[in-house]
């Protein structure tokens, strides 16, 4: 291995776990919500900046790479949709979830869901299925970092997954959501900078757009359509719905990243974060898809088409850019993984440990626990990496697209709909989650040509707004949670009166109050 590339990675690796060090130092992560939400203290360009590097993982290094690779241009097609979402997710739910979060006193974002429908059964099945695949997508993270690790040192795989794995862990055991928050927004410059770099040495290589595309057009034609190699995506818009989805509203229900919004320093900061998330995007999204169709012309006949950036990077670039690079695309992998472990420890400990099983734990117990967890997450998830790693594509594809159908409805009707009720939203997150799984499971898209992720939010959607209205008079939304509603609606700061009055709401007192008004 080239010792300027190993330079820099170490670097990299050093700033990262600096960041941690200097999170822990700064104090509040043995405080709850200063360990869950940075204590609510984000600003925007950081906001903005965690929310789209968490969002987009070693995926775009590996899975968007592969695509390219194997699709040509019709893998811009989940690139179309992935610009807008940063947006989406701020104008969407950003400022009202950030208010309402906190008029909850809500520090996850299942718990928030439970305060908005008041339900145990509600708490412990979206508690649940989201450790699950979160578990999953984690998964998915270490196999990409294990495999970039490997291939940038030339370590064998289970050495290099253990070292990836390890730094994870370390800067997100120190500083909690403060730590995970202010290393995105580092890596998310290093990634920006390291894919511009590439796309701009492919480009040079190839003598420019219209040259690359000429010969291209003359290995495989189909490539350079939206249709995919052969045409084999032609007319199937239900498959190319599901693509403009996922990555655009589909992480409006991803809790890992809708808890950003939770944590911003005010309502306020949603719109400047919109903006950045905007720019951001623009420049960084398109990137890896397009290096990966180009690679189709620089190391024709890879084996591993997940490797075809990092492969582009060390053929085309001199040995300090590839350093820089190789950390840019750890960065990716890196940036997801953090907020994944953390949390999935905070969802397990918070959610399912201290909701049900010792509701007296005291704050720094909290602290403990989820710590405690994300080792024991960490340690699971590098043997199942270590057994047999899959495609990182589709283990993401396939655990994005069943949070989003389960989820979106219910973060998004929390804020903007006064009706939907706890009925409606369990129906919403068991229906949508169970048809994206087995769409999944049975390739029912195979004779579709529907994505899950479009059957799941539609199901899940109908299943919102049907049960919601045909049980509205049996279980009505509680007077508490329209007031809090109304006020999250209303540009301004949150009184101090109405902050002390949602202080006091508990699940238990909605849900009485909820008994009553049925008996009555």
């Amino acid at each position: 291995m080239n010792t300027t590339v190993l330079i820099f990675l170490v670097l990299y690796y050093v700033v990262v776990l600096s960041i941690g060090y200097w999170a822990l130092k700064r104090g509040g992560s043995e405080n709850l919500e200063g360990y869950l939400l940075g204590g609510r203290r984000i600003g925007p360009a950081t906001t903005a900046l965690t929310l789209q590097t968490t969002s987009m993982s070693g995926f775009m290094f590996l899975g968007a790479g592969s695509l390219g690779y194997a699709q040509g241009y019709y893998a811009l097609w989940f690139a179309f949709g992935d610009i807008g979402g940063g947006v989406l997710n701020f104008s969407i739910i950003g400022r009202r979830m950030r208010k309402i979060s906190e008029l909850f006193g809500a520090l996850t974002a299942i718990e928030y869901l439970e305060k908005r429908y008041p339900s145990k059964i509600l708490r412990i099945f979206s508690g649940s299925l989201t450790i699950f695949l979160l578990g999953f997508y984690v998964l998915a993270q270490f196999i990409a970092g294990g495999k970039g690790m490997a291939l940038v040192t030339g370590m064998p795989y289970p050495y290099a997954l253990a070292i990836a794995v390890s730094i994870i862990v370390l800067y997100t055991f120190m500083g909690g959501y403060l730590a995970v928050a202010y290393t995105d927004f580092f890596q998310s410059i290093i990634m920006l900078i390291g894919v511009l770099w590439i796309f701009f040495a492919i480009l040079y290589e190839l003598g420019g757009f219209t040259s690359a595309n000429n010969m291209i057009a003359n290995i495989d034609p189909s490539l350079l359509t939206v249709w995919g190699k052969d045409l084999g995506f032609q007319g199937q818009w239900g498959v190319i719905a599901g693509a403009l989805m996922i990555f655009s509203i589909g992480y409006l229900g991803w809790p890992h990243v809708v808890t950003r919004h939770m944590a911003m320093k005010s309502p306020a900061t949603a719109r400047e974060a919109g903006a950045w998330a905007t720019v951001w995007n623009l420049l960084f999204v398109p990137t890896p898809y397009l290096i990966g169709v180009f690679a189709i012309l620089v190391i024709p006949g890879i084996s591993d088409p997940e490797m075809a950036i990092f492969e582009v990077a060390g053929k085309l670039l001199p040995a300090a850019a590839t350093g820089l690079v190789m950390a840019a695309i750890m960065a990716a992998i890196m940036s997801t993984a953090d907020s994944l472990l953390l949390q999935t420890g905070t969802i397990a400990a918070r959610d399912i440990y201290e909701r049900f099983f010792n509701p007296d734990a005291s704050e720094k117990q909290m602290v403990f626990v989820s710590r405690s967890l994300v080792l024991m997450i960490a340690v699971f998830g590098y043997f199942i990496a270590l057994v047999e790693p899959p495609s990182v594509f589709s283990v993401v594809i396939f655990a994005t697209s069943v949070l989003g159908s389960a989820f979106l409805p219910a973060y998004v009707c929390a804020v903007w709909w006064k009706k939907a009720n706890t009925p409606g939203a369990l129906a919403s997150i068991f229906t949508g989650a169970m048809v994206a799984f087995l769409w999944e499971y049975l390739s029912v898209v195979s004779y579709t040509t529907i994505a899950p992720m479009v059957a799941g939010v539609i199901s899940s959607t109908i299943a919102m707004i049907a049960v919601s209205l045909l049980t509205q008079a049996r279980y009505p939304v509680s007077k508490e949670i329209l007031d809090l509603i109304d006020e999250a609606s209303k540009i301004r700061p949150i009184p101090e009166n109405m902050l002390n009055k949602s202080s006091a709401l508990t699940i238990e007192s909605v849900e009485l109050e909820s008994h009553l008004r049925k008996k009555k």
